[in-house]
């Protein structure tokens, strides 16, 4: 009888073990949906996102921005859904943040969409119109706050979350995890250096992509595709005039250009990809590294100088010039994404789970356990600052004057310069150490320099845990926070062998950089750039662990203290476009220069107009340009510009005048014969006269071999 009930009680264990791992293998059921929308601000005369050099400053531009919104919903539960953002900005901010999820509250109420649940990130391309950030530092070298840029940007997410709520359906998501090889390098290889745990892994920089592929239940449609990679989106230098989503934006367009019916115009179709950015606080795709622009030879390894001076070290490749780097480090991550896409078998599943957990952190006021920091006893952040560093600017973009990175010394020039702002106090001066400071950020009033209260953010679909960061982590920095959370989960008892965490970077607010304890020691740009001390990684893996073993607990979490809300607050000397004006005897849209008659695949194809000013008018979902093809009797667009093929120029002549000018690059493989094409502008013009769209039209021409 005893006998009897063991073997029972063992069948009964067995079948239960089946029956788990049969529903662990099932493939899980959501709520998703995908949604792309414009976001391209002003492509001209105004400074852009990133660099922080304000002599560059748009004449034109290579390709629109797109926000590419998903949205993850569980099926048994409304309130439990997530929204994923992936933005062609530089960065995400609060502002935008705040913006957005008070129009979604405005038009689906509360409970749907809000500041718990959504999650913006920053692809950082630094060929976006600035401008829109709010915080003094962020804005300064725009001339300040640009809100004809904030406003595309906001209503574009907006726009795009509500396209993906429209289009929910039940679906599955697919998850695969590769290696993208030859596509990013380490550009502070001195900092990485000092890592303790280095010798844990085979690389400086993470090569790890995860894809996650969206498609209807049954399988036969296919939705969109989220990947996460570290690379600077910086392929475009600090010399390119033409507004871009750099590598990962074309990444994306060539992906939805792959999935979307034939003839689809960019950004109109539903199938949308988002190449998302990750822990790429020190990554480059400059794979040919630093060089002396004088001589050729290699940067000093810890200061990248050149004879001292640290604008002639520049990182560059791996193409010829950066407009073909940019379509090589895009492809490269096109590349992969797609195979693993066109391979990925794995279901998220979890019993469909989805969940999250938010709060907002003072940055500058944590006590940090002995437990998670890298001394060994309890430490403190500190109070916002820059160290000189920061000024030296990266072997991606240097900076100017005398600043160096890796260095601990200061000026008295720059002291004398900076003091007039907010001098450091002896206490600043020590918890910040060994970082000298520069600009004493936190002390600077009365308005906002850098945000303080920031946002801590996780979401849990199925297995993958999806980490909403405030800055750029550097490598090892991510690494450590996701082994901190990995950590966390299975104290909880939540982890399991196939659970999988990705950190999303430039999410919801921008606090800079986010180096380790030692890399800060290093004091190169990274270093001099994490603004609240050399604890500050410790005090995000401190917060972080709290967040997730809440989440794993499903236990709530406190709201924290809210973010100062720039909206209102913000400075502006940013002037409004001049009239336009025009010589004697032309109108908008006359021929300036026209087109040959008949041209060569690999030829480019060149047209100008006597136009206005494009910031006029910013053409949101519409375009600047039309490449038009002459077929079945009627004149069909076939490309626009948001085309990587073509190249929207703007240019001031004399004092109010415009050229606008049209190029397109015949592909190589493009179809010859006699078919007709043309090149179109569409402007608007603004002057005592009113306000006018106006047309201008190429002869027609060919394509012969």
């Amino acid at each position: 009888m005893i006998i009897r009930l063991h073997l029972s009680a063992i069948v009964l264990i067995l079948s239960l073990i089946s029956l788990i791992k049969a529903k662990q293998n099932d493939p899980g059921q959501f709520l998703v949906g995908a949604g792309i929308y414009d976001i391209t601000g002003q492509v001209a005369e105004i400074g852009f996102m990133g660099y922080a050099v304000p002599k560059q400053r748009g004449r034109g531009l290579l390709q629109r921005m797109r926000s590419r919104a998903f949205i993850i919903g569980d099926v048994n539960k409304e309130e439990n859904r997530v929204v994923y953002v992936s933005a062609d900005n530089g960065m995400a901010f609060q502002i935008i943040k705040t913006e957005v999820v008070d129009r979604l509250n405005k038009t689906l109420g509360s409970n749907l969409y809000n500041d718990k649940n959504v999650l913006i990130s920053g692809t950082h391309t630094h060929s976006t119109p600035g401008g829109t950030g709010g915080t003094a530092l962020v804005d300064i070298t725009t001339f300040g706050f640009v809100k004809e840029n904030w406003e595309a940007c906001v209503n574009g997410i907006v726009q795009s979350i509500m396209l993906a709520h429209k289009n929910l359906q039940l679906g599955r998501i697919k998850i695969n995890v590769g290696q993208v090889d030859n596509a990013n390098i380490n550009r502070s290889p001195a900092s990485y250096l000092n890592n303790v745990d280095r010798g844990e892994y085979k690389d400086n920089t993470d090569h790890e992509m995860t894809v996650l592929r969206f498609e209807s239940i049954d399988g036969k449609t296919e939705i969109g595709m989220i990947n996460f990679y570290p690379v600077h989106a910086v392929s475009l230098n600090n010399t390119n005039l033409l507004v871009a989503g750099d590598n990962k934006g074309y990444a994306s367009y060539l992906f939805e250009k792959l999935k979307n019916p034939p003839g689809t115009l960019a950004g109109q179709g539903s199938f949308v990809a988002a190449f998302g950015q990750s822990n790429e606080g020190d990554v480059s795709p400059n794979l040919m590294g630093p060089k002396c622009i004088d001589t050729g030879l290699p940067c000093e390894f810890y200061t990248s100088t050149c004879n001292g001076k640290t604008e002639k070290c520049i990182a560059f490749g791996p193409g010829n010039n950066m407009y073909e780097s940019n379509v090589i480090i895009g492809q490269r991550q096109y590349d992969v994404a797609k195979d693993l896409y066109d391979n990925a078998q794995v279901f998220l599943n979890g019993n469909s789970i989805v969940n999250f957990r938010h709060t907002y952190v003072d940055m500058q006021t944590i006590n940090v356990s002995s437990r998670f920091t890298s001394t060994g006893h309890n430490e403190t952040t500190c109070q916002a600052a820059l160290g000189y560093s920061f000024a030296a600017g990266t072997t991606d973009g240097p900076g100017d004057f005398d600043f160096t990175q890796s260095t601990n010394s200061t000026n008295p020039f720059w002291q004398f310069v900076a003091a007039f702002l907010a001098k450091p106090t002896q206490q600043q001066i020590q918890c910040q150490a060994p970082k000298p400071i520069l600009l004493d950020v936190g002390l600077i009033k009365p308005i906002e320099w850098v945000p303080f209260v920031l946002p801590h953010q996780i979401f849990q679909i199925g297995q993958l845990f999806m980490v909403g960061v405030p800055g750029e982590f550097s490598t090892m920095s991510g690494r450590r926070l996701k082994i901190t959370i990995q950590q966390a989960l299975q104290d909880a008892g939540t982890w399991t062998p196939d659970s999988h965490i990705v950190i999303a970077g430039l999410s919801n607010s921008y606090s800079h950089y986010i180096t380790t304890y030692e890399e800060y020691q290093q004091q190169r740009y990274e270093g001099a750039s994490t603004l609240y001390g050399p604890h500050t990684l410790a005090a995000y893996q401190q917060t972080f662990y709290d967040l997730s073993m809440k989440l794993a607990r499903n236990e709530s979490v406190p709201s924290g203290p809210q973010p100062f809300d720039m909206r209102g607050k913000t400075f502006s000397f940013v002037l409004p476009p001049i009239p336009d004006g025009l010589p004697i005897d032309k109108n908008f849209g006359d021929i300036f220069t026209d087109v040959d008659p008949s041209y060569k695949p690999g030829d480019t194809v060149r047209c100008s107009w006597w136009g206005a000013n494009p910031r006029n008018d910013l053409f949101t979902e519409k375009s600047y340009l039309y490449v038009d093809q002459f077929i079945n009797q009627t004149w069909v667009p076939i490309l626009t510009d948001g085309d990587i093929e073509t190249r929207f120029l703007w240019r001031r002549e004399i004092i109010d005048d415009s050229i606008i000018t049209v190029e397109w690059d015949i592909p190589v493989t493009q179809q010859t014969g006699q078919d007709l094409y043309r090149l179109r502008h569409v402007g608007v013009k603004k002057n005592a006269a009113g306000r006018r769209q106006y047309n201008g039209q190429s002869k027609n021409f060919t394509i012969n071999n």
